[in-house]
């Protein structure tokens, strides 16, 4: 590779459109809810778009300075937390004003390319924010930032290299997502819906009717004990010598997954450690935290695979509670409370008028009533999930693994380090 070939250029000129967005009047319910896609910045977090959680009207494209973006243009977060968080569109979609939209000229550059050049150099882009109390960046300092361009056939094989890692990423997260989705069905299948027992005899309980034999009881009746959590300090101080990882609420969706996510590493007392330690067949739930649109409850499942891969120890924050059960019925019970959460079911255990909101847990497993089956079902559900778990948890590390490695070679390729023809993915 002939670094001599490499030069630097202005981000403007190897694009041939660069514009922000706009945002229709969020009190016009017409403009909403519609089918144009419409992004916004807090969805831009190095990632590639496919679908975006809002979208709007044809009335309120027309009556605001929304604009179409074109599949493959690169997308940059300009405002306030997100500032210089970069993404690829994949589809064509609107976006908001606070996002820089790059369409790239293909004679000249790469789209993937430029997108981990802006990847690579984020810190950098994002010092450059300004603005006072919400830091933010513009499009003519994003169009004059310098970024390293080698000849286009070099950007196509470094881009190729780190994208065949990330579509590797982005495989086994549709996986995930696939196998929770159908692990979720079947719950609800069997123990809902009771589709595959409809030939059988049902009785009446107090939750209606139910397959003769199955028994409806209160989720404590199943809890062996609750354990609370705890935070500790930073770094070891006196007596905090027992470093651990803690399970936050924000970490709850990524551990789902197979992810450390950011979960820190903190010091508690020794003397914790050996009360709250969570062990495999835990179940971890939010209990603070909510707000008008987001119940607390949301809930992880500590697999031995998890307990494996955290060599400090695990420990849930004080925001947080574990709860231990029989053996055979902690999957259950943490579906079913997966279940109750994407109901609603969780908000009408809240308590707390204004501002944050709490989980009554003690109220939610001490009243709420659930459906038990027999020993046989039980135990015929617990293999599917437990298979289910740890296929999630073997694609998530492997994830990390594929990100690690991304990372480290992203500065090198971009940077000219290392030649593309030493790399053998």
């Amino acid at each position: 590779m002939n670094k001599s070939e490499w030069r630097e250029v202005r981000l403007g000129e190897v694009c041939n459109k660069v514009c922000s967005g706009g945002t229709p009047k969020s009190t016009n319910p017409n403009y909403y809810n519609g089918d144009i896609p419409w992004l916004n910045t807090k969805e831009v977090n190095f990632n590639r778009i496919y679908q975006t959680e809002q979208k709007i009207t044809t009335e309120g494209f027309n009556n605001s300075s929304a604009k179409w973006i074109e599949a493959n243009s690169i997308v940059i977060a300009m405002y306030g937390a997100t500032a210089a968080k970069v993404a690829i569109a994949k589809i064509k979609l609107t976006t908001n004003q606070a996002c820089c939209n790059l369409t790239i000229n293909s004679d000249i550059a790469d789209y993937r390319y430029i997108y981990y050049s802006i990847m690579n150099n984020y810190h950098e882009l994002n010092s450059l924010a300004n603005g006072g109390a919400q830091q933010n960046l513009n499009s003519q300092i994003i169009k004059d930032y310098k970024i390293l361009l080698p000849p286009l056939s070099t950007q196509q094989k470094i881009a190729s290299i780190l994208s065949s890692l990330d579509d590797k990423i982005e495989l086994n997260q549709n996986i995930n997502d696939n196998l929770e989705l159908q692990a979720q069905a079947l719950f609800k299948s069997w123990f809902v819906d009771f589709e595959p027992f409809q030939d059988g005899e049902f009785v009446d309980s107090e939750l209606g009717r139910i397959p003769k034999g199955w028994k409806v009881s209160t989720i404590s009746n199943y809890i062996e004990k609750t354990l609370s959590g705890d935070w500790g300090k930073d770094n070891l101080v006196g007596n905090y010598t027992q470093k651990v990882y803690c399970i936050r609420g924000a970490d709850i969706p990524s551990i789902k997954y197979g992810y450390k996510g950011k979960m820190p590493t903190r010091y508690i007392l020794e003397k914790n450690f050996l009360q709250k330690q969570l062990n495999s067949n835990d179940i971890v739930i939010e209990i603070s935290g909510g707000s008008p649109t987001q119940s607390t409850g949301r809930c992880c499942f500590i697999s031995n695979s998890i307990i494996e891969r955290y060599d400090k120890g695990l420990i849930c924050t004080n925001f947080c509670r574990a709860l231990t059960s029989q053996k055979e019925l902690s999957l259950f019970i943490y579906y079913y409370l997966n279940f109750l959460y994407e109901k609603g079911v969780m908000f009408t255990y809240e308590n707390g008028t204004t501002g944050i909101k709490n989980l009554d847990l003690n109220n939610l497993i001490n009243t709420e009533l659930m459906i038990i089956p027999p020993k046989d079902l039980l135990s015929e559900f617990n293999l599917i999930a437990c298979n289910t778990t740890n296929a999630i948890q073997r694609n998530g590390l492997e994830n990390e693994k594929l990100s690690q490695l991304r990372d480290t070679l992203l500065p090198k390729l971009m940077s000219g380090e290392i030649s593309v023809e030493e790399i053998e993915i």
